[in-house]
């Protein structure tokens, strides 16, 4: 028990230790992390849809 105890104080001291991103920095990191999630998603619906027809044109 005194592992488990010892451990999440560790725990806690070293996220003292973060440096945490300011209001500013988070949206803008929202933003490209959403943005990027967006493209890639666009990217590889088209690809599959790319390829299902490519499938279904030689299936034919």
């Amino acid at each position: 028990m005194q592992r488990l105890v010892n451990f999440f104080r560790d725990v806690s001291r070293e996220m003292k230790k973060v440096s945490w991103p300011k209001g500013k920095e988070l949206t803008k990191y929202t933003i490209t992390v959403i943005s990027t999630v967006a493209f890639v998603t666009v990217f590889f619906a088209v690809i599959d849809l790319g390829i299902s027809s490519l499938i279904r044109l030689i299936l034919e």
